[in-house]
């Protein structure tokens, strides 16, 4: 398999968290924004969305998105799972999943920061308080929503953690302030002693001088 990513991005984050963590794998491709990778022709005509992850299968088809990766990862490996077998207990950490995914990132991705930048003329204090805003709207709910036990939805390893993370590595890197989430801080903590989480690391990827 093959993964498209940049190591700086929480999507593509996720999805070496998720190869990791099924013991899978896999040549790594970086695409590098900042000098258009992504806007080329020939990554256009692998990922018409422009962006990363994309995991490339054996046989040169190809996934998108991390959310879709984690599910298609998970139904052809199963082990070790990333949902928990009870209904509610996988809807719960569906719904963890889904703030960071749905909810955060959207709005905090390079693309809706750029255009908060070139196109509306925002300074960058305006697009750090945006940037801020969001994220600890999200962190709020999320905190209230774990138990930690030691992961963010139980006592394994979910899609939960695997979004949340690279989601807090995030918010570091834009000086979010983080105190007012203890439970959150004690997921990351557990978390990142998996050797799986820790080699998906930004600074551990190949690409981190980019």
């Amino acid at each position: 398999m093959k993964l498209f990513t940049f190591f700086r991005s929480s999507a593509a984050y996720r999805a070496r968290i998720a190869l990791n963590l099924k013991g899978l794998s896999y040549d790594m491709t970086s695409i590098v924004f900042a000098k258009g990778d992504h806007l080329s022709p020939a990554y256009q005509a692998v990922n018409p969305q422009k962006r990363v992850p994309t995991l490339e299968l054996d046989d040169g088809s190809r996934v998108y998105q991390s959310l879709a990766m984690m599910e298609y990862l998970d139904e052809v490996h199963p082990q070790p799972p990333f949902l928990p077998r009870d209904p509610f207990e996988r809807a719960h950490a569906r719904a963890i999943a889904q703030i960071v995914a749905c909810d955060i990132h959207p709005l905090n991705n390079v693309g809706p920061l750029n255009y908060l930048r070139k196109q509306l003329g925002q300074s960058e204090d305006a697009i750090n308080a945006w940037y801020h805003h969001w994220v600890l709207e999200g962190f709020e709910a999320i905190e209230s929503l774990i138990t930690p036990s030691p992961y963010a939805a139980g006592s394994a390893v979910t899609v939960a953690d695997i979004c949340l993370v690279p989601q807090i590595y995030n918010a570091r890197r834009f000086k979010v302030p983080l105190d007012a989430f203890p439970k959150i801080l004690a997921v990351e903590e557990a978390c990142n002693a998996i050797e799986a989480f820790d080699r998906a690391r930004p600074e551990n990827q190949p690409d981190a001088t980019a």
